[in-house]
């Protein structure tokens, strides 16, 4: 350590204190992404607003799924086991309450009980109508992990089609040919 620098304070931490400090990052980064959508909610209106928000996830969905498939060392076409490993490492991995289903050819992903919409709903505020965003940030990471990825919404608010979750994705490899 060079004079008069400082040990960076996360090496003192206890295996317990890290862990939750990722869930308090976590909690932080989506109460940025929250109030970052409300106030274009408030100044632009809710089609606005979501036009910025699929902007943003379009971008950002990449660039998270690009360093989780490097932190994992991931092959450059992992395929469904590896889109499982990498939705797990996902900071809503660290908040929302999901699942991971698999099929003979296809994984299904559920988020059982969604933090953004018990938010809004405690609020006394509107659901918020994240199938459109949904399909830019799902179908983005997956391909980014495996350009051979689909995705197909199964349920997502506002076109609900399974009330026992928040929302449900369908994960699968194209066929060759």
């Amino acid at each position: 350590m060079k004079d008069g620098a400082q040990r960076r304070p996360l090496q003192d931490l206890s295996r317990e204190q890290l862990e939750e400090l990722i869930g308090l990052y976590a909690k932080n980064w989506l109460a940025l992404d929250g109030v970052w959508f409300q106030a274009a909610e408030r100044r632009y209106g809710m089609d606005a607003a979501m036009d910025l928000d699929e902007d943003a996830w379009r971008r950002y969905t990449e660039i998270e799924a690009r360093r989780i498939k490097a932190f994992l060392g991931l092959a450059e076409r992992p395929g469904l086991a590896g889109l499982e490993r990498a939705l797990r490492l996902r900071f809503y991995g660290q908040l929302n309450c999901d699942e991971v289903l698999r099929e003979e050819n296809a994984l299904i992903y559920r988020v059982v009980d969604c933090r953004v919409q018990s938010a809004r709903t405690r609020k006394g505020m509107p659901l918020h109508p994240c199938k459109r965003v949904g399909l830019v940030e799902y179908a983005g990471f997956a391909r980014a992990i495996d350009d051979r990825l689909t995705c197909e919404c199964l349920s997502c608010y506002p076109d609900v089609r399974d009330g026992a979750c928040a929302c449900a994705w369908r994960f699968a490899l194209k066929k060759e040919g």
